[in-house]
């Protein structure tokens, strides 16, 4: 039988995986970044990591303050 715990971190990701993602988005942007010009879709790529990276860390500040 799955505890109801096992069953949240099934749906849920968890914290470690949320750190992982979010600093893989950010290895990308830091790749856009050094780019000395960037493209109409690596503009748009940016934003949308960003917008992913604010997500992911709102995400992780839930968890931290769930745990407490």
């Amino acid at each position: 039988m799955v505890s109801n715990r096992e069953q949240v971190e099934q749906v849920n990701p968890t914290y470690e995986e949320l750190q992982e993602q979010h600093q893989t988005h950010e290895k990308r942007l830091e790749e856009l970044n050094n780019k000395a010009w960037l493209t109409p879709d690596e503009e748009l790529e940016a934003k949308q990591l960003k917008k992913l990276k604010l997500h992911l860390k709102d995400q992780m500040a839930r968890l931290r303050q769930a745990a407490s």
